[in-house]
């Protein structure tokens, strides 16, 4: 009987879940809907667009518009150059002595 019960409760549980995900889709996308509206191609008619104040300063550029470049650019590199530049700064820092240069047993 205690099986039942718990097979009941997972299935409400899940039942709530699956309810909340489908709500939050339905939300996020209104919502993106809203924000395509606000910030779409300024060839649309109107003249000037609102812009919501709760945005971040790096956002807009130096006439207040918003921005619409990647914020973020990540490069490739291999293992064996990110490797080398790390050992590059390790051996360039004011402490780094290297591996080889000294023994476990060396003492200051």
């Amino acid at each position: 009987m205690l099986q039942v019960l718990y097979i009941l409760a997972f299935a409400v549980l899940a039942f709530l879940a699956l309810g909340n995900l489908v709500r939050n889709l339905f939300v996020l996308g209104s919502e993106a809907g809203r924000a395509a509206d606000r910030f779409g191609p300024a060839d649309s008619g109107r003249s000037a667009q609102p812009v919501p104040m709760s945005l971040h300063p790096e956002m807009f550029d130096d006439q207040g518009q918003p921005i619409r470049e990647p914020l973020l650019v990540m490069k490739s590199i291999t293992v064996e150059d990110a490797r080398s530049r790390l050992d590059a700064l390790f051996d360039a820092s004011p402490n780094g002595d290297s591996p080889s240069n000294s023994s476990p047993n060396d003492e200051v």
